[in-house]
């Protein structure tokens, strides 16, 4: 006797003539589609179809959160406990070119006393990606995702190289080039770390983008700090107004924070913060972990404050260090202690130090 199917089979033409008819798929649904793209059984005209579908109708939270965890089910294992740990990332996309603020910030979460797990990859609308500038650091990043773990172990800080823990995402590859414009797969980077860390401070450059990346991120219980400059930079600084969505506990809360007026930073401008290639950019990090930029103003200040205000959400999203968790006051307030304690860990060299120990852990 044949057994009668649940649910009737899901296809190509339906899920596009969803898309068609401007209806919200199911994260189940995208999650069915997300398969046939990661085991190579969407061509390259469904997968185009769905993505600018997707686009002209406006993504949801379920969407992107089907694409998101079926992506992270086909990753290769990170073999070591990483939930523990924190990630400074950026969606990217701002077009800005600025130096590479999340990166000099992980390594000052880092010298502050959290473990760090951050995925990323090589530039992709900027000159110089996160990939790009730790090996320009001397960060060796050729590695299996074994080691990428053991150096997690060894240091307290790895990178995931996205082209390493996802392989399976090549198949979207040259469907996303011939596209050439910013889909829901933009987004994916922030939300797939395999080491699956509790807490993530994320600039997102797309306004719009920012409530469906925090809603992901609440369904899965990550706590998060989710921001945007209302100039587009996908980084918390002093150069405009930032807005920031706090996810805790499963919950969303809406800021605005005015890093000069609310928490005494310089104001400065995006392009006191531009960057250049990765070699230039990698010597720009070594002096702001030697702590140049301190004290009395300097070219590198504008540097210096950004760096340490994007550690100090990642703080403040992990919130176990003193003065960040969430009894300890409102945002401002306990950025405020995450500042201070990003600061220490910049001038007592600690972030330097760790540094080092990454260098050396992925050399060994």
């Amino acid at each position: 006797m044949t057994e009668e199917p649940t649910a009737p089979q899901l296809t190509w033409p339906d899920l596009l003539g969803l898309i068609a008819d401007q209806r919200d798929l199911s994260a189940e649904q995208t999650a069915w589609a997300m398969r046939q793209v990661m085991t190579g059984h969407a061509s390259p005209a469904v997968l185009g179809g769905m993505l600018l579908g997707l686009a002209a109708k406006g993504e949801t939270t379920a969407e992107l959160a089907g694409i998101a965890e079926e992506m992270l089910a086909h990753a290769e294992p990170f073999r070591a406990d990483g939930t523990g740990a924190v990630d400074v990332v950026g969606t990217g996309g701002d077009r800005m070119n600025t130096v590479n603020v999340s990166t000099m910030a992980s390594l000052v979460v880092a010298g502050a006393g959290l473990g760090v797990v951050k995925h990323g990859n090589r530039a992709a609308s900027s000159t110089s990606g996160s990939a790009d500038v730790l090996e320009a650091l001397g960060v060796s990043l050729d590695l299996p995702a074994a080691r990428v773990a053991e150096v997690y172990q060894r240091a307290g800080i790895t990178f995931c190289f996205a082209m390493v823990f996802h392989p399976s995402f090549r198949h979207a590859g040259p469907v996303r080039k011939e596209l050439g414009v910013g889909t829901i797969f933009n987004l994916l980077g922030p939300l797939t770390n395999p080491g699956r860390p509790r807490a993530t401070a994320i600039g997102v450059a797309r306004h719009r983008a920012m409530p469906l990346v925090a809603g992901v991120l609440a369904r899965r219980g990550t706590s998060a700090l989710v921001f945007r400059g209302r100039n587009g930079l996908d980084e918390l600084s002093a150069t405009a107004v930032n807005d920031v969505i706090e996810v805790r506990e499963g919950k969303l809360e809406a800021h605005s924070l005015d890093a000069v007026a609310d928490l005494g930073l310089r104001a400065t401008t995006v392009d006191a913060l531009r960057g250049s290639d990765a070699g230039a950019n990698a010597d720009i990090a070594r002096r702001v972990l030697h702590g140049e930029g301190a004290g009395s103003p300097t070219a590198l200040t504008p540097v210096r404050e950004t760096v340490l205000l994007n550690a100090a959400a990642a703080l403040v999203a992990h919130g176990t260090l003193p003065g960040t968790g969430a009894g300890h006051g409102d945002l401002t307030a306990r950025l405020r202690a995450g500042l201070a304690l990003a600061a220490e860990a910049v001038d007592s060299g600690a972030a330097q130090a760790r540094l080092e120990a990454w260098v050396t852990a992925t050399q060994d």
